[in-house]
């Protein structure tokens, strides 16, 4: 094997088989004193629980396999394969920034057909595993982007506030879906109030408003529309809706959706689900 000819694998390897050699003939030594030798020496004076600690030297052989351990990592490090050489990991990365730049570059200026395909295709392969591959939400075990909210979904917020994240409090700016208007929180409605909102709000906002929609629209303005942006729209999936749960993630009925902005998907993608999701749910 071509690997085997590599001077500094073997080495390398000899080095690994050296001290687990050490390791395992020390391990065994101490074992075995551990049955017969009695401590001796000088107490500390520390005691944990009736306990206490001898004073004693370190164990020479733990101390020249650590030794030994420091010693060979500094070799592998600066000499058998040092930090800075190649790496198929770092080739990677490089090759993956090139791309990255090419594709933002080539679909900066997509039209909203192409923004929706692509969207389709990232939604595929990212969301539909839980909201399923028509966005269904899998028979109710995540949003059903076809229809804008549920009431159970709308009474669901009303009484836990809108954090993004399981066990945040409000004002920790931990759990909020990043809006500059802040988190939501929990009880601005109950009883028959918050049900009419939640009608209300689940059948698109048709008609006359409840009363107690006066409430919701300080923030998410009287049209629903979010204020532009200050915070989340509540009659379509807008790009800025979609950003922001991306990027902060969401708590729902069923569980917490992850956030996505760890470079997994670019700016452009994001704007793609975004086009996507508001066009299957019209």
């Amino acid at each position: 094997m071509k690997w085997f000819n590599d001077n500094v694998n073997i080495l390398a390897l000899i080095g690994a088989a050296v001290i687990i050699v050490m390791t395992v003939f020390v391990a065994g030594k101490y074992i075995r004193q551990m049955k017969t030798d009695k401590s001796t020496g000088e107490l500390t004076g520390d005691e944990w629980d009736g306990i206490g600690e001898y004073n004693n030297p370190i164990p020479v052989g733990w101390g020249l396999i650590f030794v030994g351990t420091i010693v060979w990592w500094i070799w592998y490090a600066l000499v058998g394969y040092p930090l800075w050489s190649f790496s198929q990991i770092g080739q990677w990365n490089e090759e993956q920034q090139t791309y990255n730049k090419m594709f933002k570059k080539k679909w900066a200026n997509a039209d909203k057909e192409t923004l929706k395909n692509m969207g389709e295709g990232v939604f595929i392969n990212n969301c539909a595993p839980c909201h399923g591959v028509l966005g269904d939400g899998s028979n109710g075990k995540a949003q059903n982007f076809r229809h804008r909210f549920s009431e159970a979904q709308v009474l669901d917020v009303i009484k836990r506030g809108s954090a993004a994240l399981g066990d945040t409090k409000i004002g920790d700016n931990k759990g909020q879906l990043g809006y500059p208007l802040g988190e939501m929180p929990p009880g601005l409605a109950s009883g028959d109030s918050a049900k009419a909102i939640a009608k209300y709000i689940a059948d698109g906002m048709k008609g006359k408003a409840p009363a107690g929609f006066a409430t919701c629209a300080g923030c998410h303005g009287q049209d629903g529309t979010g204020n532009g942006g200050s915070a989340p729209n509540l009659k379509a999936y807008d790009l800025t809706l979609v950003e922001h749960v991306l990027n902060h993630g969401k708590r729902g009925i069923i569980g917490v959706m992850p956030a996505f902005n760890t470079g997994r998907l670019s700016d452009i993608k994001k704007k793609a689900v975004a086009t996507y999701v508001d066009s299957i749910g019209r």
